[in-house]
């Protein structure tokens, strides 16, 4: 399973291979890019995405792994809180929050997909509802699918975050936590309390080099209680936070503080003895939010986002309106249909009084000479075409070291009708010329596809592509591409 951790321009991976003994061996991969990859929440560019994930993937030579738990940031999500009494039954509260959430989701809940979470309190049940909407999740699809990926689990940042301390908190006890990653000069911050998420917003702070730790969590501490949160302890993590000490830090922030160093190993030792590192130890401060979305999938296999399948794309949801027709309106229609059948059967039998029409005799007609037959022109029907636009599955590959080309053709063959597409790079950006490789089974498409690319290119070359290939056709853009 490829546990892949997606921030507005950072990306972690973690891979997990199960070994015969049944351990998992580790291999990880981390960036932080130049370019933001996500916008609030959401896909900026399908190809770009795509190359930074493979780039993870390649570094860690784990092509095998096709599984994916994906892990978003909180603002991909809409996100719901609420409480039921300790005692309501499953499916009541099933019936509670879907009612909740239709009252809060600005739109359908037909185009979300989503789930909750229950955290059981001392005399109620904290309820956290994540909801995420059709087209922002297709998009991230989109880019899985350009490498061959299979989404398998969708899981918040933030679940993730709440399961690394959740086996610390009591049902008694109400605390408003800080969860802060401290890694290289940027501080991040969470906010949660004993039910789950308290504050969706995370806090994002660069430290300058005469920045304190201690002393910005102290102002953080001291504005969340100006807005009415009052701090009961601060987890830290992220791999500077290795480096602290928590007596000495307790008292300069004025908050109890737990290193998640020291958490993991007494509520979570049996996740962490199986992943095993060949060879250096696991950087778990750095990977913490993967690691948590390891353990939740582990733990809590019943929430799942995606448990409703993806629809197809290209697929109209029309349908041929019904008429209603009424048992009286069919009556009349077959007696009627009856009776005129029985008035045409009896006149055809009738003799009118012996009348019939004068025989001609063909052979006393003078026989002038007759002419030769008019060949009619045969008409030959337009072919069918043996295929459908909108079924036809095309991948783009952009060899024209133009960047977003593969998406500028993609909305060009959109426009034309072609419906199921995807965009990824070629394996070099050095093409002179565009290629189209079609597979023999869709062969009929080729006139079709070279003149609705007729604009922007003027001869591409032709190709057969391979039957094992999963697309039906593949368009490698050259720099001929205009």
């Amino acid at each position: 399973m490829l546990y892949v951790s997606l921030d507005k321009n950072e990306i972690k991976i973690l891979v997990l291979k199960k070994t015969l003994l049944g351990q998992f061996e580790v291999g990880y991969f981390e960036k932080r890019h130049e370019i933001d990859l996500l916008s609030n929440g959401k896909v900026t560019n399908i190809d770009f995405l795509a190359s930074a994930i493979k780039e993870g993937i390649n570094d860690l030579s784990a092509p095998q792994e096709k599984e994916v738990c994906l892990i978003l940031p909180q603002e991909s999500f809409h996100f719901l809180r609420t409480e039921v009494p300790a005692d309501l039954a499953p499916a009541a509260i099933s019936s509670f929050v879907e009612d909740k959430a239709r009252a809060s989701v600005a739109s359908s809940l037909e185009n979300y997909y989503s789930d909750f979470f229950v955290r059981d309190a001392d005399k109620q049940k904290q309820i956290s509802y994540f909801a995420v909407g059709e087209e922002t999740l297709q998009k991230y699809v989109d880019v899985l699918q350009l490498l061959s990926l299979k989404l398998s689990i969708l899981l918040p940042e933030t679940l993730a975050i709440f399961k690394l301390f959740e086996k610390t908190l009591r049902k008694e006890k109400k605390e408003a936590i800080l969860y802060a990653h401290y890694a290289k000069d940027i501080l991040e911050g969470v906010v949660f309390d004993s039910g789950g998420l308290l504050i969706e917003e995370k806090w994002v702070q660069t430290l300058g080099k005469e920045d304190r730790l201690e002393e910005v969590l102290k102002k953080k501490k001291e504005e969340l209680e100006e807005k009415g949160v009052k701090l009961n302890r601060i987890i830290l993590s992220g791999e500077q936070s290795d480096k602290v000490r928590q007596d000495t830090f307790t008292k300069s922030v004025g908050v109890w503080t737990n290193p998640l160093k020291r958490i993991i190993p007494d509520f979570y030792a049996e996740h962490l003895k199986a992943l095993v590192s060949s060879d250096k130890p696991f950087p778990i401060l750095s990977y913490d939010v993967c690691f948590g979305a390891y353990v939740f999938s582990q733990e809590n296999k019943e929430f799942r986002i995606l448990k409703k399948p993806f629809k197809a794309k290209g697929k109209s949801s029309f349908s041929v309106p019904t008429v209603p027709i009424f048992k009286r309106e069919v009556g009349i229609f077959f007696l009627a249909f009856i009776a005129s059948f029985l008035i045409f059967f009896g006149l055809s039998k009738i003799n009118f009084g012996g009348f019939s029409l004068p025989k001609v005799d063909t052979n006393s007609l003078t026989s002038i000479g007759k002419p030769s037959p008019t060949t009619k022109p045969t008409v030959v029907p337009s072919p069918t075409p043996a295929f459908k636009k909108e079924e036809l599955k095309i991948k783009v590959l952009n060899g024209s070291g133009t960047v977003g080309k593969a998406t500028e053709v993609r909305d060009i063959l959109k426009e034309v009708g072609y419906q199921e597409i995807l965009t990824d790079n070629a394996d070099n950006f050095d093409y002179a010329t565009t290629i189209i490789q079609i597979k023999p089974s869709v062969k009929t498409a080729t006139g079709a596809l070279v003149k609705d690319l007729s604009e922007n290119v003027g001869k591409p070359k032709i190709e057969t592509l391979n039957d094992e290939e999963a697309s039906d056709i593949v368009i490698i853009i050259g720099s001929d591409f205009k």
